[in-house]
């Protein structure tokens, strides 16, 4: 059998944990820093983490990770 490609998009966005599951960096932080609050600010600097109903597709896409 020939290796399985990564996804190259979900490769740059995605990583996968010790315990196997998946995280990602939230979207929003990139301008328009000022007008947002900085609670919110707060919540978008952690780590987002993958929907387990997801992680089945999450492995197809990224089969070594």
């Amino acid at each position: 059998m020939p290796k399985m490609k990564t996804h190259s998009g979900t490769k740059k966005r995605f990583s996968a944990t010790g315990n196997g599951k998946f995280v990602f960096k939230k979207s929003g932080r990139g301008h328009l820093l000022s007008k947002k609050k900085s609670t919110r600010l707060r919540r978008l600097r952690q780590k987002g983490m993958i929907q387990t109903s997801f992680e089945a597709r999450m492995r197809a896409l990224l089969p070594y990770a």
